[in-house]
């Protein structure tokens, strides 16, 4: 006599790549039935849309003119040189010697001789006293070296060291530097950087907050499906999804539209700047966002968005229950 065989349904447990491709179906039609939902009201997804883009520009903005005036500051170090003047009973072989020398240092990265003759010379066609100066009997100008640090030493503090190394040389009168202007200009990048990320906090929690409520109103909207669904077993996590991916749109869209108004203001900028630094013989155009910055904003301002979708649902939907 046969044993009897069991019988019954035989369930196949799913692979994790079947799993996986489930996971990923859902989250594609959970952000598309949230691009649809935005889309069905246009003027006032838009308006938020405006309101973020402000309010992650102004930063960006302002980071934007801060990296212009450091580039700025960079093609003016030519004011960071110093005029080292030698003793006037110094052979002109010594200073010759004392160039070379100077050269070879690592926080120098040219040094100019010029003789006695070469300086009486050129004080006499800037100056205009030339006929003046043919009745004296000796040159009283002295040899000078004229040193360029390099783009390391050129900040206000490593140029005040180097000026007191070069000071003390034996060879040297007197060494002359003027760094007063570029004191200031650093000064004031310095506070401006403090502004940019205290503004760019204050304008980010506002982001959060405007997204949160826009969230909130949405999550009041659908209170009734919200109910039913989770009457039929709907777990938060399922629930959460679609409003986080409403959240993570109006981060992006916002960021990319604060992109493009940021590149449109300093297009608009670009010329009359153009014209300004022409009559100072420079040819200095205003730098926009990379490639790069604009990633960064586009990430800020998405993670903004998704930061305020996930505080509004996970305070709002706990408040939500079937009846």
């Amino acid at each position: 006599m046969s044993e009897p065989r069991d019988s019954g349904a035989v369930f196949a447990r799913p692979s994790w790549q079947s799993r996986f491709r489930m996971w990923l179906l859902g989250h594609r039609e959970d952000s598309k039935r949230s691009l649809h939902e935005l889309l069905r009201t246009p003027l006032n997804t838009l308006l938020t849309i405006l309101v973020i883009a402000v309010a992650v520009a102004l930063p960006t903005g302002l980071q934007v003119l801060l990296k212009n005036a450091e580039q700025v500051a960079g093609s003016f170090q030519g004011s960071s040189q110093i005029t080292l003047y030698l003793k006037l009973d110094l052979p002109e072989a010594k200073g010759y010697q004392l160039t070379q020398e100077l050269k070879r240092d690592n926080d120098i990265a040219t040094a100019t001789f010029q003789t006695r003759e070469e300086s009486l010379l050129e004080f006499k066609t800037l100056s205009g006293f030339g006929d003046a100066l043919d009745y004296l009997e000796d040159n009283p100008l002295p040899a000078v070296i004229t040193v360029q640090p390099t783009q390391l030493a050129s900040t206000p503090e490593a140029a005040e060291k180097l000026l007191k190394r070069l000071r003390a040389l034996p060879e040297v009168e007197e060494a002359q530097l003027d760094l007063a202007w570029l004191r200031r200009l650093y000064a004031l990048m310095s506070v401006g950087e403090r502004i940019a990320t205290a503004l760019a906090i204050g304008l980010g929690l506002a982001v959060i907050l405007i997204i949160g409520n826009t969230i909130r109103l949405a999550i009041e909207n659908r209170r009734a499906e919200i109910e039913v669904i989770k009457l039929v077993g709907a777990t938060d996590s399922f629930i959460r999804r679609p409003f986080m991916y409403s959240g993570i749109w109006f981060g992006l869209l916002g960021g990319l539209m604060a992109t493009i108004l940021v590149t449109a203001t300093i297009w608009w900028l670009d010329d009359p700047v153009r014209e300004l630094a022409g009559l100072y013989q420079s040819s200095y155009q205003v730098k926009g966002l990379g490639f790069t910055d604009s990633l960064r904003v586009l990430l800020f301002a998405t993670l903004l968005g998704l930061g305020g979708s996930i505080v509004s649902v996970n305070r709002h939907l706990k408040d939500i229950e079937p009846r």
